[in-house]
């Protein structure tokens, strides 16, 4: 009555094998290495840069315990902090600027561990120790961008449908579309109107000239808002990446705000510098008409920027081509001067955009500028020799190797849609995080070896077996986290301390059950039997009730409610394997195979 088929032992045996394997990583802890990753797109990490990194490390008398090619990198991991930081010394000055050295942490996993893709769990920033930035977007910036864009947009349309009109530009939030008569205006009044929907169009006569003004609609302000926010978010990540970050948090926070999270990070003055920077590249053509004077106001339809050598230059503000067109951008040296230089691959749309304007313009300046915190900079204004297609563009300057591989990260990161600005910063320290750690590993003990106690006192060997259970449910956990490579944070294991609970109440309904057909009269063996298959309807109800609401935090939650919801609906799959099969399995395995069994000790 009470067996299992030798395939369902097989299976519990399986699951309980794999469970160990992918949870033993997370008792090793992590050691302190170095990434040499290379920073051009021409160069690989391979055997050969491997072996010249063991070389390098090996001549100043530094022993990594493990040296590894992994993905587009070389990791080097060492006893302690100290060798770490002389390793990466060491290697910036011989590896020179081509490769980025940077600091991060391994696991200690055995080398078969490893093969089997057996990795610890991703400690959150709480746990962990790491960076936490508060960014806030520049929304009017954003706002600007688009009337601009805007702006040179209507002029292409008026031109297109040879319409006259006396000039485009921008007071505030507003737009003025001036035409010399009223049959013009509205002409271009239609034209807009069916081309440019998101603009609210009105009539206005000034100073003998028939004025159209045109303003965004409160929608189409917000849609612009959203769509800055959602496209700094993809560029932070990006640029995330390029830091090598793994399991950052990156998400929205309000209307205007973005929080990033960056766990484990050791450098945080680059992580700073890079999200701080808020590099977007305009290609705007140069003013050559007017003459650039130092303090005095710029000619209607122009700006004043500097270029790198101090000089004031004088260019238009329609803007030919943004950041947003560019594909990829690597650091490297221009082949006639062979001084460091920006290459740029733009996409189908820009490379048409830059081969027309420079078909137009031969024999014209073209600015090159480069817009950081608000302040924008020409980093290059040559003159225009040749149509250039094909959308590979060259940007030289006065910039040496150091600015360009910056000026090529921030490029090939994407452009932000609008200037971000950090206005909280906070730094968890690696002791704290090990303190949370602590805390939260006792807790989680505590509560088990107390329920334990209670479970085996109150049920005896019934308590015993669902106690097992329990350590076995706990065992899987761990190992789907492991093995799914979860961000294990502070609420997660809180969600880990309530999955036990839920676990454990799941086998003292079953138990309650076995008693109740007991002092019924029913057999021992029938009372098992019936107080598993009865109780199995109860916890199923319970257990989903609760999945459903894990899953509804998991979808409307974010950041740390989003954690501990994987986590709760995790436990829950594991806690129905393990009060239902694994211990069945271990009553069947010491009662079942009694035939006349005439008592149990279940209290």
């Amino acid at each position: 009555m009470n067996q299992y088929p030798l395939w369902k032992y097989l299976l519990i045996l399986a699951a309980l094998l794999a469970g160990l394997i992918y949870t033993l990583p997370n008792f090793y802890g992590e050691s302190p290495a170095v990434q040499v990753s290379p920073l051009r797109a021409s160069l690989k990490a391979d055997a050969a840069l491997l072996g010249r990194v063991e070389n390098v490390l090996k001549t100043a008398s530094l022993n990594p315990e493990l040296s590894m090619l992994e993905g587009n990198s070389v990791k080097a991991r060492f006893a302690d902090t100290d060798s770490q930081l002389k390793a990466k010394d060491v290697l910036v000055a011989q590896l020179g600027e081509d490769y980025v050295v940077a600091l991060n942490l391994l696991p200690r996993s055995p080398q078969w561990l490893t093969k089997l893709n057996a990795l610890p769990m991703y400690l959150g920033l709480d746990l962990r120790g790491g960076v936490h930035f508060l960014l806030q977007v520049d929304m009017n910036a954003a706002q600007g961008k688009a009337l601009e864009a805007a702006t040179g947009d209507i002029r292409s349309a008026l031109r297109e449908q040879n319409i006259a009109y006396s000039g485009v530009s921008r007071d505030g939030k507003v737009l003025l579309v001036r035409f010399r008569d009223a049959a013009a205006r509205s002409k271009g009044e239609a034209e807009i109107k069916q081309r440019f929907p998101d603009y609210v169009l009105d009539d206005k006569d000034a100073g003998g000239e028939f004025v159209l003004q045109a303003a965004l609609k409160p929608e189409a302000e917000h849609r612009i808002q959203d769509s800055a926010v959602q496209q700094n978010l993809v560029t932070l990540r990006n640029r995330v990446n390029e830091l090598g970050v793994a399991e950052p948090v990156i998400q929205q926070q309000g209307a205007d705000r973005v929080v990033v999270q960056l766990p484990g990070v050791q450098d945080t003055a680059r992580a700073k510098e890079i999200l701080g920077r808020t590099a977007t590249l305009e290609v705007r053509m140069v003013d050559e008409t007017h003459q650039a004077t130092p303090g005095a106001a710029a000619p209607f339809g122009t700006e004043m920027f500097k270029d790198r050598e101090g000089k004031m230059l004088l260019v238009k503000k329609q803007v030919i081509l943004t950041g947003e067109r560019i594909n990829d951008a690597q650091p490297g040296f221009d082949t006639r001067s062979n001084e460091p230089a920006v290459h740029i691959n733009l996409d189908g749309v820009g490379a048409r955009q830059f081969k027309d304007a420079t078909r137009e313009n031969v024999g014209k300046r073209m600015a090159i500028i480069l817009f950081e915190k608000g302040k924008g900079e020409i980093v290059t204004a040559p003159v225009i020799r040749e149509e250039i297609g094909g959308g590979r563009v060259q940007i030289t300057g006065s910039m040496n190797t150091v600015e360009a591989q910056d000026t090529a990260l921030l490029l090939r990161a994407g452009a932000l849609a609008a200037p971000m600005e950090i206005i909280e910063e906070r730094t968890v320290g690696p002791s704290l995080g090990a303190e949370n750690i602590t805390r939260g590993f006792n807790s989680t003990k505590i509560g088990f070896i107390m329920v334990a106690l209670f479970m085996m006192a109150y049920y005896l060997m019934f308590g015993t077996i669902s106690m097992l259970a329990l350590a076995a449910n706990l065992l899987l956990l761990v190992a789907l986290l492991s093995m799914m490579q979860a961000t294990l944070t502070l609420p997660g294991m809180a969600a880990i301390a309530l999955t036990l609970g839920m676990a454990i109440d799941s086998n003292v309904l079953i138990n309650e059950r076995i008693r109740e057909e007991l002092r019924n009269g029913v057999t021992p063996q029938a009372a098992i039997h019936a107080g598993y298959d009865r109780a199995f309807g109860t916890i199923l109800d319970s257990n989903v009730t609760t999945f459903i609401a894990g899953i509804a935090l998991f979808m409307f939650g974010s950041g740390p409610v989003k954690g501990f919801a994987v986590v709760l609906c995790l436990g829950i799959v594991t806690s129905m394997f393990s009060a239902v099969l694994i211990s069945r399995a271990m009553v069947n395995l010491i009662y079942g195979r009694k035939a006349r069994l005439t008592k149990v000790a279940i209290g």
